[in-house]
């Protein structure tokens, strides 16, 4: 497994020249493409459907694609976009009436499965599932925009999954998602975290190539 994955969030992309804004961050070194999926149900904005995860597919696109579904009800959406090219799909406990179920549809549609745990969401929720789990998901912001600051008490909450996983001997990778930037990456890195979802500190930065060699160049020092 590879030791740090960076998941650049297409909500903070030129949404106008979004094909041509993943091609380049993916270029630069970025590991995954990562989807905000918000219904104005869930959380409180609108944003992308399956239909822009499969027109990247159609671009030429071939990354893994992070499916974050903040929406309810979850399960036909799931089916949706794997169907148009998904390759990790997540929700929240919260949004699914069944998540087991939930869980494995992701699977049986040929997708890795993760759950997402909000701020303020126990970690009890994981007990039950552990078998079912490819990645966790830990929300570092209240979701329904980005742009918003690191919630410090993250970090312990990272620790506390991370330790979990490893009691347990598995391999789940362990994604934080919500004010990660260059400052911060190490600190969440060294409390356990493997994969690095960021919107605005990546897209729209300028020369992705400089941007994301010092994001490796940070990481390194873990």
């Amino acid at each position: 497994m590879q030791p740090y994955l960076l998941a650049p969030s297409i909500l903070s992309a030129d949404l106008a020249r979004l094909g041509e804004e993943v091609t380049h961050v993916l270029e630069a070194g970025a590991d995954v493409v990562h989807f905000d999926v918000m219904d104005n149900h869930y959380v409180p904005n609108l944003t992308f459907g399956p239909m822009i995860c499969q027109a990247l597919r159609n671009y030429g696109v071939t990354a893994p694609i992070d499916v974050h579904l903040m929406v309810s009800p979850v399960d036909e959406l799931i089916e949706q976009f794997a169907d148009a090219g998904a390759s990790m799909i997540s929700f929240h406990p919260e949004a699914s009436q069944h998540v087991d179920r939930s869980l494995q549809l992701i699977r049986d549609k040929g997708c890795k499965a993760g759950l997402v745990l909000n701020p303020a969401t126990p970690l009890q929720v994981l007990d039950y599932v552990w078998d079912r789990l490819d990645f966790i998901l830990l929300m570092s912001v209240n979701p329904g925009f980005g742009g918003q600051a690191f919630i410090p008490a993250t970090l312990a909450k990272i620790e506390a999954v991370k330790q979990q996983i490893e009691q347990r001997g598995l391999n789940i990778r362990l994604a934080v998602d919500g004010g990660v930037k260059q400052d911060n990456i190490v600190e969440i890195a060294k409390a356990g975290a493997d994969m690095f979802i960021a919107g605005s500190a990546i897209f729209g930065q300028g020369d992705y190539n400089e941007v994301v060699g010092q994001f490796r160049q940070k990481l390194a020092t873990v």
